[in-house]
């Protein structure tokens, strides 16, 4: 068995994509992009998606995170950091039901913006696969195309939370 070195990526079927951050002569340490981090067995099973070789037991905090950061941006469906207008930073939105018996819910706002952009974000992933897709006519990709359209301009209300205008939602526009 070869041994993985610090930086290598792996996909776990159980905790996903990941990157070696140390290793001990028993274990692995890996960062998954969606568990965060785990220990796991060096025999544990997994697929190797980039091996690297190296001969060094410990690596800084620092290292870890800059290489984190440079792998989450090269490999997530997160396209950029967005940031919330300044008006909005602190605040909170209250869903405030219908019923008067119901109980109020209050949401900090930066965290309901986080699912906005992750939304749209997913939203734009979805619109290459679409677009790179082998086996739909050139018919059924503009068909698609437009239910997606269809859904950045449902999601137009949302524009006055973005701090930059670059990173809003488009709809159809008229013509």
């Amino acid at each position: 068995m070869e041994l993985l070195g610090i930086g290598s990526r792996i996909k776990h079927p159980d905790h996903g994509k990941g990157v070696v951050v140390n290793v001990s002569s028993r274990h692995y340490w890996v960062t998954f992009m969606d568990s965060g981090l785990e220990t796991i067995d060096l025999d544990d099973e997994f697929e190797v998606l980039e091996s690297l070789q190296d001969d060094v037991d410990t690596v800084s905090f620092s290292e870890v995170e800059t290489s984190l950061i440079r792998i989450l941006r090269k490999w997530s469906d997160v396209t950029s950091l967005v940031p919330l207008g300044d008006k909005w930073k602190g605040g909170t939105v209250l869903l405030k039901p219908g019923d008067p018996g119901l109980t109020e819910k209050e949401i900090p706002i930066d965290t309901f913006f986080h699912k906005i952009v992750m939304v749209r974000d997913r939203l734009r992933v979805l619109e290459q696969k679409i677009n790179a897709h082998a086996q739909l006519s050139d018919v059924e990709k503009v068909e698609m195309q437009q239910y997606v359209t269809r859904i950045y301009g449902s999601l137009t209300t949302f524009n006055v939370l973005f701090k930059n205008k670059s990173d809003q939602f488009i709809g159809e526009r008229s013509k």
